[in-house]
């Protein structure tokens, strides 16, 4: 429970964690103490730094709460700031784009690929800088180990047919076999491939002195292509370091944070992270918050963690690491070797990052400039069509988050309006993605960008103005002149060449035309697939390639000879007279 006190020497000289408010009583500091009375009467001196003479500027009165040790002040100010986000605090901004592993907190565990961070039990590894080779290796572990993939365990199911599962869900395998397997799993994700093949070779050994040849020859095979899997990853520039390299970059306005994960002496991960309320703050304080936020989550803990200088709290940090990882874990500053060389290089990359997130501000900051619109567009969301003489018919929309794309919001249509009428099928992408936006379902964009002219921008105020929502910004982008249309102005505003804020644009339309021709592709390529041939008995798809191969469309087959239909190859002539007879029959009904 939290004491109220506007004046700090009331407040007890022991640990605990202190809550300032402003005179709304929001929130908008945290900070633990060794010492509540000691700590919070160092706000009240007279030569404070600026940013904390700003906060007091806005300081009203405070709150805190009692800990039996600093180590638990700790704990709590992590969970309280990452719960509360006060203005004033350095908080850590995790955008989720790199992949984590992540295996549930479940009596009978899956391994799902995640790119959400959750404190729900689970346990995370990662991140993983290539989904797709990801995706791959995960693919290979379950199939290799038999772990569910199911999220209902209702019986046994196909994978299980097709020995990819174990089949807990009918007990077929016990909640301790069943840990094993998912342990060995963990094991490759912590870089532990020795404890793998120990763990494997020791129940092979078990299980042929059992005289369980089957389930020995199982583990034998496992443990082959645990080697294989193995060889293909000994890109090593140094061995046995278990580690994460951290390092930072910030200015008066941002700050990154780049972390480098170092599993059996291979760069196994690669996340970037900015901050929030960190501007012209050193870089000490900014990798100390850090370190708080991001290890007392569900992440996995090295046994050693590399950052470019000491940081407040360190002993205290290590003690409490330590306890986490259930084993020692050291905090070091290295001035040389291979630990110094690896934290410059995570430095450059902060760097970099930085840099881009100034540029991608920059031109979002000029965009809202350009256009005159009330905030800065956080949110794009961008539509295009792509049909063929109305045929086929489909709509894409894309999402651009502070400038980087949001694909896991992506949308694809098909479009039920008959065509061609480009107007009207962007009348129906418009009308299905902002109907639920009347019904306050889903974010609200910052800003709408449709693919075209004067006249796909009066569809689109059209569709808001119906929908009764009137303070989201729509503009177009033709291609031609890459002119920009807004609502209400006769003339096209025309961008700099080369201004961020239109090369932006452009990267955002481009995306949603991709997106679109892609779907496009896909559907053209399975009506392509679908021919006159499904309709035959005995014509299935390996025949009806071969006689599209042979005969190079569905016109030639119709006025071929049984004949020449004998003459494919896996043709039969009874079924060559079947194809023949087939088409005449359409032919006469035509």
């Amino acid at each position: 429970m939290a004491i109220k006190s506007n004046d700090p020497d009331d407040l007890p000289l022991v640990p605990g964690v202190y809550l300032m408010k402003d005179s709304a009583d929001r929130i908008i500091y945290i900070g633990k103490a060794k010492s509540l009375k000691k700590r919070v009467k160092s706000y009240f001196r007279n030569d404070l730094d600026p940013k904390t003479r700003v906060l007091m500027n806005h300081f009203h009165h405070l709150e805190y709460m009692v800990t039996d040790t600093e180590k638990e002040a700790l704990i709590l100010e992590s969970n309280l700031i990452k719960k509360h986000m006060p203005r004033y605090n350095i908080r850590l901004k995790d955008d989720k784009r790199y992949p984590y592993i992540k295996v549930t907190n479940e009596t009978f565990p899956r391994v799902l690929i995640t790119r959400r961070v959750l404190d729900d039990g689970s346990y995370y590894y990662g991140p993983f800088p290539e989904a797709f080779a990801l995706r791959k290796l995960v693919k290979f572990l379950k199939g290799l180990f038999k772990v569910r993939d199911c999220k209902k365990m209702d019986g046994p199911c196909l994978n299980y047919q097709i020995e990819l599962c174990n089949a807990p869900c009918d007990k077929r395998i016990t909640e301790q076999e069943y840990k094993k397997l998912v342990d060995n799993i963990s094991f490759f994700f912590e870089g532990k491939y020795d404890e793998i093949m120990d763990a494997l070779k020791l129940e092979m050994q078990e299980a042929a002195q059992k005289h369980e040849y089957e389930k020995a020859a199982v583990l034998r095979d496992q443990l082959n292509s645990v080697e294989d899997v193995l060889e293909k990853q000994k890109m090593e520039f140094t061995r046995s370091l278990d580690q994460d390299v951290i390092a930072s970059a910030s200015d008066s306005e941002l700050a990154c944070v780049v972390v480098f994960s170092v599993r059996e002496g291979k760069i196994i991960g690669k996340d970037d992270f900015l901050m929030s309320g960190a501007e012209n703050t050193s870089e000490e304080k900014i990798i100390s918050a850090f370190l708080k936020q991001y290890y007392t989550g569900p992440r996995h803990v090295p046994a050693k963690i590399i950052i470019p200088k000491i940081v407040e709290d360190e002993q205290l940090l290590e003690e409490l690491l330590s306890e986490k990882r259930d084993a020692p874990v050291s905090i070091e500053v290295p001035i040389e070797g291979v630990g110094y060389r690896l934290v410059r290089m995570v430095s450059k990359n902060a760097s970099i990052i930085l840099n881009h997130q100034k540029e991608v501000k920059g031109a979002l900051v000029d965009l809202k400039k350009y256009l005159g619109i009330p905030r800065i567009p956080k949110r794009i969301e961008a539509f295009d069509i792509s049909n063929i003489g109305g045929k086929m018919a489909v709509g894409s929309m894309v999402v651009f988050e502070n400038g980087a794309p949001k694909k896991s919001s992506y949308r694809k249509y098909k479009i039920q309006t008959e065509g061609p009428d480009d107007y009207a099928m962007m009348r129906e992408m418009l009308e299905r993605r902002y109907s639920k936006l009347s019904d306050d379902k889903g974010p609200t964009p910052d800003l709408v960008l449709v693919d075209g002219g004067k006249g796909q921008l009066n569809v689109a105020t059209d569709v808001f103005r119906s929908f009764d929502v009137h303070d989201v910004p729509v503009i177009g982008l033709a291609k031609e002149f890459e002119h920009v249309f807004i609502p209400q102005t006769p003339s096209p505003l025309i961008l700099p060449r080369d201004s961020d804020a239109l090369l932006l644009l452009q990267r955002i339309r481009d995306e949603a035309h991709r997106f679109a021709i892609n779907y496009h592709k896909i559907l053209r390529s399975k009506e392509f697939e679908r021919s006159m041939l499904d309709d035959i008995p005995g014509v299935g798809h390996k025949r009806k390639i071969k006689l599209l191969k042979h005969f190079n469309d569905i016109k030639n087959i119709e006025n071929a000879s049984v004949d020449d239909i004998a003459c494919v190859n896996g043709i039969s002539r009874n079924l060559a007279q079947k194809i023949h007879d087939h088409f005449a029959v359409d032919s006469n009904k035509e």
